[in-house]
């Protein structure tokens, strides 16, 4: 197993609608991927788990504003989770892992942690 973070790629650019999520596998863990243009072209990713309804659905959320925050809201419960930091605005102690992103030429890269290895 390598114990190093690394940048892997996940899609293309092309692959992002604004606003929308898309659903990545980064190691063994699923990821949302979400780019909002109004907030500097950024693209956050967030887990794909929903820890309320114990399903792999983030993805399919709701992306908006509360407070100047981008959230997205998951589509089930309509739980509100930041883009920022994971935290949920309704339950505070609950979160969603988070993870860096960047965009290498047209390709989206998301930085894996060593525990989204899979060993080998």
């Amino acid at each position: 197993m390598n114990t190093a973070s690394h940048w892997m790629g996940v899609g293309h650019r092309n692959d992002l609608i604004p606003g929308a999520g898309m659903g990545a596998r980064v190691g063994d863990c699923q990821v949302a991927l979400f780019w909002i243009p109004e907030l500097d072209n950024q693209i956050f990713a967030v887990s794909n788990y929903c820890p309320f309804s114990g399903v792999h659905i983030i993805a399919r959320g709701i992306v908006g504003d509360i407070g100047n925050e981008p959230v997205i809201a998951s589509p089930l419960y309509k739980h509100h989770f930041s883009l920022l930091d994971g935290h949920c605005l309704e339950h505070p102690e609950v979160a969603l892992e988070t993870w860096s992103v960047r965009l290498q030429g047209e390709e989206i890269q998301v930085l894996a942690k060593k525990s989204d290895e899979v060993a080998a």
